[in-house]
């Protein structure tokens, strides 16, 4: 078969096509665009947020206009949160977040007698076994994520995905060591640990083993690569794992914080497990024990009874944290969630004025970040050329380009800061390189 994917979301989505890619290319299939013709077309979804949905039903819509006769599937977390919506849509197959490797059999049946829509969901809730799925990507990437750990059981109040992924879920250490040290093999530069709550990494395992135990296993298995890490918990942020990874040299200086507000009450209404004060605990240990670290956050803007004066302290608690860089969102209203039917809902023009006011303080912030490095050498790990310009990333996840006639992908280079644009930094390539 001809097969095609198409993947909203997160990293872990974007992992999961990754090892579905594989595990189809074993089997002896090929894969082709999604924009051109194909026997099948694979939408990995995400339902995080309304507009999440909606792009997953329009590009179902797309697929199947544009091939009537193709074998059209459905999987991810917004068939596994709304099943009923999966009958309007015309979709041949629809699985859920678990067993894809059992997803990739019902392909292949579903392609060889397309009689009938195939329908396979599970109970999320009731999963006990972390599936391991192949890391790493077929095409020239350079850098590989790798999942080691499913679910979430902190319940905030807006979030929905705690119902598609189920319980937590982890990568056994010896396995992710593996993987990392066959990744590192295969010629990646690095490694992003990633999973829907990778700060509870360790909980069901029962042996006293906690994240910071999987990130040195990590990184001692693949010497020679950059390890980056996903979203973490603020309360991750410990003296003893800031003694311990700063001590680790291949793991990279960025930490994404997950905060979603600056104000106790809304953290409050949220179900957030910290306050304002613990959050700025995480950011003081981390520029206690690191030189210059990224810090990145998320952040919800008009989430359900958030006044003026709530949204102001939010404003000026990001001013305090100085983030390097930040993804805002306006509040996505999730039928089934707590918050979904909480008092003092907000109109999208609320919101979307919120998120713009916000977006103007996080490009700020983010500038003067970036401005620290003018005129410093920094190592860059070029990735792809677009205009004649090379594009890459520091350890510390910020954009370079600079112009080089040689070929850069998935090279190391040391890179003088030159300017500062819109989000990245531009540079000229030093004449050394770190192979």
């Amino acid at each position: 078969m001809r097969i095609a994917f198409y993947t909203l979301g997160c990293k872990v989505n974007q992992y999961e096509t990754q090892a579905l890619e594989q595990l189809f290319v074993r089997r002896g299939h090929t894969l082709v665009p999604f924009e051109g013709e194909a026997d099948v077309y694979i939408v990995n979804s995400c339902t995080v947020t309304a507009v999440s949905d909606k792009k997953s039903r329009q590009v179902v819509r797309q697929a199947r206009k544009r091939a009537p006769d193709a074998l059209v599937a459905l999987c991810g977390c917004y068939p596994q949160t709304h099943p009923e919506d999966m009958e309007k849509l015309p979709v041949d197959l629809v699985a859920g977040t678990g067993d894809r490797l059992h997803f990739v059999e019902l392909v292949e049946r579903a392609w060889a007698k397309r009689q009938e829509k195939i329908t396979a969901l599970d109970d999320a809730m009731k999963r006990r076994v972390f599936e391991s799925l192949p890391a790493g990507g077929l095409e020239g990437r350079t850098r590989a994520m790798l999942k080691v750990e499913d679910g979430c059981v902190n319940f905030c109040s807006y979030c929905i995905i705690p119902y598609a992924r189920g319980p937590i879920l982890s990568l056994p250490l010896h396995a992710a060591a593996a993987q990392a040290a066959r990744l590192a093999g295969e010629g990646y530069r690095e490694l992003v640990l990633t999973g829907i709550e990778i700060s509870s990494w360790g909980r069901d395992l029962r042996d006293g083993s906690s994240l910071i135990d999987l990130v040195e296993a990590v990184c001692a298995a693949a010497p020679g690569c950059r390890v980056r890490l996903g979203s973490l918990e603020p309360r991750t942020i410990t003296e003893d794992f800031c003694t311990r990874t700063a001590k680790l040299d291949n793991l990279c200086p960025h930490f994404h914080l997950s905060m979603q507000s600056g104000c106790d009450a809304t953290l409050a209404r949220m179900n957030r497990k910290y306050d304002t004060a613990r959050f700025y605990e995480s950011i003081e240990l981390l520029r206690t024990h690191f030189d210059c670290p990224a810090v990145t956050t998320d952040m919800i803007v008009g989430f359900p009874g958030e006044t003026e004066e709530e949204f102001a302290q939010s404003l000026a608690f990001i001013r305090r944290c100085a983030f390097s860089a930040m993804h805002i969102f306006p509040y996505s209203r999730r039928p089934g969630t707590p918050a979904a039917s909480m008092a003092g809902q907000l109109p999208n023009a609320v919101k979307e004025d919120r998120a713009r006011r916000a977006g103007e303080v996080a490009a700020r912030l983010e500038e003067d970040y970036l401005s620290r490095f003018l005129g410093q050498t920094v190592e860059v790990l070029f990735e792809e050329e677009k205009d004649g310009l090379w594009r890459g990333h520091t350890t510390r996840y910020s954009e370079v380009l600079a112009p080089s006639a040689e070929a850069l992908h998935n090279r190391l280079r040391q890179v003088r800061v030159t300017g500062v644009g819109a989000g990245y930094l531009e540079g000229e390539i030093l004449n050394l390189e770190k192979e």
